[in-house]
């Protein structure tokens, strides 16, 4: 009987693709182009299925819509039916949405609306709603001395809402305030691993309920060519967050703060860039969720072990790619660059300051590939190797 649901949650989900009216444009130019989709990671297990995006293009070239509805089998959770819809606008003006039904436990609904150019570019607007829940969630402990073998697994059952809005001091300089609401509960997860809750019952988090209500200030110096697909150009990004843990906890009040460097230098023929990004995180306060604490692993660092493989309360990390132009060609009626893309991932979590220690550094190298449809939109795939084996990454934007 699940199977079967989740079969035909697939077909109306791809139904619904199908009937979408996208607006008309005079002249404008719709290109599909089916592709496999491929992925392996340490928590995810592998997926195997097919992506068909649809590109609309306006008269110009210009990359107007993307819609992509996607159906994939996944190793641990079954089949998944997911629909993928992108708008762009002038000004860099972007919405997303997101939805996709699981065979087993999983679900998914994102919508995200940013403009950093509102009210004729002296501000900057984001907006952003989600639901989800994640069956193959891993924790280990807290620290970076976690072993293999104290592997659990976990649903994360999610809600997030949040906003942002900020003032330009100048071209290169905005100052930011926003706020994010989180409800994060635990259930059982989809794999045979101890269930979080029964292995880690005293981590902060992994009981009951937690409701997050966090205010940030964010300072952000940016002198980049382009928010999404950059070339030249450095970001500075600060920012500093009280959060208030609504309904978990006898301390309910814990800060973060973050700063974040990012500089690319691109060689004389703009054919290679090498990226460098440097992170410090740190967490002030008792009773923090282990979920709110700072995390490596996944997608965007340390790209050989699987999403949040090593977590406490600090994080320091290193990263360096460089981006090599491979080709540019024309695809499904709009220009395409593709770029190979060499990295070296490094970085440690810890309770203390005192306690860094350079022994402590876990280093992934690894390589990217990427397709670029410039100025918004950057797919990729990422391989990283790691002491525990390796991980393939599928998805949207640069790491940073």
């Amino acid at each position: 009987m699940t199977s079967l649901r989740g079969l035909i949650a697939v077909a109306l989900v791809l139904l619904a693709a199908s009937a979408i009216s996208l607006p008309e444009h005079a002249g404008a130019d719709v290109q599909y182009f089916p592709v496999p989709s491929v992925s392996t990671s340490k928590n995810d297990g592998n997926d195997a299925g097919l992506i068909a995006p649809v590109l609309i293009t306006d008269p110009d070239g210009e990359l107007k819509y993307i819609v992509a509805p996607m159906i994939v089998r996944n190793s641990i959770v079954g089949t998944r039916g997911a629909l993928n819809l992108f708008r762009y606008e002038p000004g860099g003006r972007e919405i997303r949405f997101i939805g996709s039904f699981t065979e087993r436990i999983e679900r998914k609904v994102v919508f995200s609306y940013a403009d950093p150019a509102f009210s004729q570019g002296r501000y900057s607007l984001n907006f952003g709603a989600s639901f989800f829940k994640n069956a193959t969630s891993r924790f280990f402990g807290l620290g970076q001395a976690t072993s293999e073998p104290e592997q659990t697994n976990y649903t994360a059952r999610e809600g997030r809402v949040n906003w942002r809005f900020g003032v330009y001091a100048n071209e290169v300089t905005q100052i930011a305030v926003g706020q994010r609401f989180r409800d994060v509960r635990l259930q059982k997860g989809a794999t045979d691993l101890p269930f979080t809750g029964d292995r880690f019952p005293a981590v902060d988090g992994v009981q009951g309920e937690s409701l997050i209500l966090g205010h940030r200030a964010t300072f952000y110096y940016d002198t980049r060519n382009n928010l999404v697909s950059p070339t030249d150009g450095m970001a500075v990004t600060a920012y500093a967050e009280v959060n208030q843990n609504l309904r978990n906890g006898d301390h309910p009040v814990y800060s973060r703060y973050e700063f974040e460097v990012k500089k690319l230098f691109p060689s004389e023929s703009k054919r290679a860039i090498l990226v460098a990004r440097a992170d410090l995180q740190a967490t002030i306060g008792t009773q923090v969720p282990f979920f709110e604490q700072s995390s490596l692993g996944g997608q965007n660092n340390l790209r050989g072990f699987g999403g949040d493989r090593f977590i406490d309360k600090h994080l320091v990390s290193l990263s360096v790619e460089e981006r090599i132009h491979l080709a540019r060609t024309k695809v499904a009626g709009v220009i395409a660059d593709f770029e190979i893309a060499p990295f070296l991932d490094t970085g440690q979590v810890f309770n203390d300051f005192k306690d860094v220690s350079f022994k402590s550094y876990r280093m992934t190298p690894g390589v990217g590939f990427r397709g670029i449809v410039r100025p918004n939109v950057v797919g990729r795939v990422d391989y990283g190797y790691s002491r525990e084996g390796g991980a393939i990454y599928a998805g949207l934007d640069f790491p940073y």
